[in-house]
């Protein structure tokens, strides 16, 4: 990956719709070079264009962090079995007082509370929850910051 990548990247960071010519015109490139660039990149899975929706706009009006410590000989079976729960939008195993974190967004506390006890509660080999719920959020991006 050189330069010109981490340069399509960014323009589709910023405009994920950003067409072949518009990259092309802002790069100093052909349309041909950004179009097989941005198939390449697509191809190795160094990137993936998905849209970012805004929870709120969406009616999920409850955004929580959940640290959850889990029996060590069930780590990666719970992260497995979290991962697939629609409200996980993103599922960590992690270092320190928590073996796992995962994200959800859902539309008010008492879904919430719902969850934790109607799913996560009954995931077997999690010792602990702690739940941190997020008052304002200042930042939605995925994978800003790595280029």
């Amino acid at each position: 990956m050189d330069n010109i990548d981490r340069r399509i990247i960014e323009t589709l960071q910023q405009d994920g719709r950003a067409s072949h010519a518009q990259m092309a015109r802002e790069l100093g490139l052909s349309e041909g070079t950004a179009r097989r660039r941005l198939a390449k990149l697509l191809q190795d899975k160094v990137i993936k264009v998905a849209a970012i929706p805004d929870p709120e706009r969406l009616g999920y009006h409850t955004s929580a962090f959940i640290g959850l410590q889990v029996d060590p000989s069930r780590v990666e079976a719970v992260a497995d079995e979290l991962s697939e729960l629609t409200e996980a939008e993103h599922v960590s195993i992690t270092t320190g007082s928590y073996d796992i974190f995962i994200w959800v967004n859902l539309t008010s506390s008492e879904a919430l509370a719902s969850f934790l006890h109607n799913k996560v509660g009954i995931v077997q080999g999690i010792r602990h929850t702690e739940t941190f719920v997020s008052l304002e959020t200042r930042k939605r991006a995925l994978g800003a910051g790595l280029l």
